[in-house]
């Protein structure tokens, strides 16, 4: 293939890139640049370094990494026994099934769940507990979002267990060692390229949630995605959420380049 092919087969792809990549980080920089009066200022990154919006950065990474967490033990052990299952193409379709449905309704769907009247309270009420207070709680938000995460980890991980080499494990029995010990010196170690993907896959939009936020934890939680929602719809000022947007948008670019730089350790070290 000619050079000249070849570019003509990429221009698409780097059109997307621009338009839809670069061109709305720039211009999410650029609003950052000025105030709500639309005059050209940095007091909005000067704002930021206060330790309202610090604070606010310490709770998304984290109620990010607490979801991060409860993914991963949640994911593993479904995506483990998944690669066990008779029927396992069929199982994992049922998992990613609810991907398919809007974060919206799932989100007002738990809210009729976890709502005074709802099936969780009544069962609480049968058991002599009583009616709790569910919703508008960080558990409550955290557990919401674990769930709507848990998918985008288990596949990943599935892929990872799907493509290790049967005749490493059965090695290490021969070898006399232990389930656990198997587990946990060679499926896991061989596995952690599916790990970090889904960690990744999770965390990186566990920062930016803003409607979980709102509807499940109200005013318990406040994260950075909420606080860009609030200065684009609430207060109008577009300067300042942009600058947090551009905050948030390098914690996520020094993410994926140290996880990028880990895994290339990884295999160079193999």
């Amino acid at each position: 293939m000619s050079g000249n092919t070849r570019a003509a087969y990429l221009l698409p792809y780097y059109l997307w890139i621009v338009l839809f990549v670069v061109a709305p980080v720039v211009l999410v920089f650029y609003y950052s640049l000025f105030d709500v009066d639309g005059h050209f200022t940095l007091s909005n990154y000067a704002q930021f370094l206060t330790p309202v919006y610090l604070s606010m950065t310490l709770s998304s990474f984290w109620f990010a990494f607490l979801i991060t967490v409860f993914s991963l033990l949640v994911a593993y052990p479904a995506a483990y026994l998944l690669t066990r299952t008779k029927h396992k193409q069929l199982w994992l379709l049922l998992i990613i099934l609810p991907t398919w449905i809007n974060l919206l309704l799932k989100t007002y769907a738990f809210i009729g769940i976890f709502g005074t009247y709802g099936p969780v309270n009544a069962v609480l009420g049968m058991i002599g507990l009583g009616g709790q207070q569910l919703l508008f709680t960080s558990s409550s938000f955290v557990f919401v979002s674990v769930y709507i995460f848990v998918p985008f980890m288990i596949l990943p991980i599935f892929n990872a267990l799907e493509g290790l080499n049967p005749s490493l494990l059965d090695a290490a029995r021969d070898l006399g060692a232990s389930r656990w010990t198997t587990f946990r010196r060679v499926v896991f170690p061989l596995t952690l390229s599916g790990v970090r993907s889904g960690c990744m896959a999770v965390f990186i939009p566990a920062l930016s949630l803003f409607m979980i936020t709102r509807l499940i934890a109200g005013n318990r939680v406040i994260t950075l995605g909420t606080a860009i929602e609030q200065h684009f719809l609430v207060t109008q000022d577009w300067g300042m959420g942009s600058t947090v947007a551009v905050f948030l948008i390098l914690a996520m670019a020094i993410i994926m380049l140290v996880a990028s730089g880990t895994k290339r350790r990884v295999r160079h070290d193999k």
